[in-house]
């Protein structure tokens, strides 16, 4: 049985199960991609096995999480990150006058982003398709705009929210000023 009397240790094994199904994947899979048995994966995830640093800097490089971050996770979830207006990241040459906001974490690029758009007249944000089956979630905070995916338009007023396909070629366009968040959720 693993020692649990250190709390950190007494959590890493829910931790490293969390870790695994957040990403989705079974024992065999974080087998394969560890090189880590898959009767020893389940064993730390039961708590009745302790793994060597060697085994759980494996198993943090199959499961994308930060070693150090995995044994500081509880101390994590009770903070509060805050980003004051100035520091977050901004987008301000793609497009057609808009600025955008970066508002989610790094780590959840490419799969689920969250933007702040702000359109000076008649901005636009012309937009490639994005990987297949991704979606995008337009809320319109103020003003007006267009939406265009493929061949389909939908005009939003301020309080309105349109999902629509982003593995299509698509269009945000202001009518004027126009303010909104974008969520893009690709996979």
């Amino acid at each position: 049985m693993a020692d649990t009397t250190d709390p950190i240790l007494g959590q890493l094994p829910a931790r490293l199960k969390e870790a695994r199904q957040g990403l989705g994947l079974s024992l065999d899979a974080v087998a394969k991609l560890s090189g880590v048995s898959r009767s020893m994966v389940s064993q730390i995830e039961r708590g009745e096995s302790s793994p060597t640093i060697a085994t759980l800097w494996n198993l943090t490089r199959a499961l994308q999480v930060d070693f150090a971050g995995l044994l500081d996770m509880a101390a994590k979830t009770a903070e509060i990150e805050t980003l004051r207006s100035s520091d977050v990241p901004t987008i301000n040459n793609k497009g057609k006058s808009v600025r955008i906001r970066i508002l989610s974490p790094p780590e959840e690029a490419g799969r689920h982003e969250v933007y702040e758009l702000v359109f000076a007249l008649d901005g636009e944000l012309d937009s490639q398709p994005h990987a297949r089956g991704a979606r995008e979630h337009l809320t319109v905070i103020e003003g007006v705009v267009d939406v265009t995916s493929g061949e389909n338009v939908s005009r939003l007023q301020a309080g309105d929210t349109a999902r629509y396909s982003a593995d299509v070629p698509h269009r945000i366009k202001a009518v004027g000023t126009a303010r909104a968040f974008l969520v893009v959720q690709t996979g």
